[in-house]
């Protein structure tokens, strides 16, 4: 179907466009297709532009929403993708009423050799792989090409999986130093809640094992 447009001159002279919805019909006797006229809009000069809306709107129901809007995007315009963004801008706002983004990035404020960290992209990495675990659970892998491809997130473009592993590497190293024990005699031996425990490194095949506690005995 399509818009066929008619045209007739008035007495005056001056021509008046008028605007069909029709399509084309195959007629045996004249051996090849004709137009034909399935409703009448009126005249271009005053049509019901409301009601064309209307149409529109309704017609468009039945598309993809991707499909809808490059239908009725101008010819100027290329449509590229569409992506969720509700579940993700929730998350989001929730992250920052209660203060997280804050905390992430106020971590790495103080001086330290090497290269600088950028703290505001780890904060959005680490918010990203929280709102894949909340909206679309996944491995890392799948949640780099989660974030990078479909939903939309504030301030993160696309990401690699090593850039997921290296924001998960460093947020541990700002736990609270595990406190060494110091004894008061000899023969003691440090409280098992307090004695430094060695994490064993996902993937490792070696057992963790317990680190000397550093003690000191006074002299008699």
């Amino acid at each position: 179907m399509y818009v066929k447009t008619t045209s007739r001159t008035n007495k005056d002279g001056t021509p008046v466009r008028y605007l069909h919805l029709a399509h084309n019909e195959w007629d045996p006797a004249a051996g090849r297709s004709v137009p034909r006229v399935l409703y009448s809009f009126g005249r271009e000069d005053a049509l019901d532009q409301a009601a064309i809306k209307r149409l529109v709107a309704s017609l468009s129901k039945l598309l993809d929403p991707a499909d809808a809007l490059a239908a009725t995007a101008g010819s100027d315009l290329v449509f590229l993708e569409s992506r969720p963004f509700g579940g993700a801008f929730v998350l989001d706002a929730l992250w920052r009423r209660l203060g997280i983004d804050k905390v992430i990035t106020g971590l790495d404020r103080a001086p330290r050799r090497g290269r600088p960290r950028d703290a505001a992209a780890t904060e959005r990495v680490l918010f990203g792989l929280v709102a894949n675990r909340a909206l679309a659970p996944s491995s890392k892998l799948a949640a780099a090409e989660w974030i990078s491809s479909d939903v939309h997130i504030d301030n993160l473009p696309a990401i690699g999986e090593q850039a997921c592993y290296r924001a998960m590497d460093w947020l541990p190293s700002w736990r609270k130093p595990t406190r060494k024990w110091h004894g008061t005699g000899a023969g003691r031996k440090p409280p098992a809640a307090m004695t430094p425990i060695r994490a064993r490194r996902p993937g490792s095949a070696r057992t963790a094992t317990p680190r000397t506690a550093a003690m000191t005995c006074r002299r008699s």
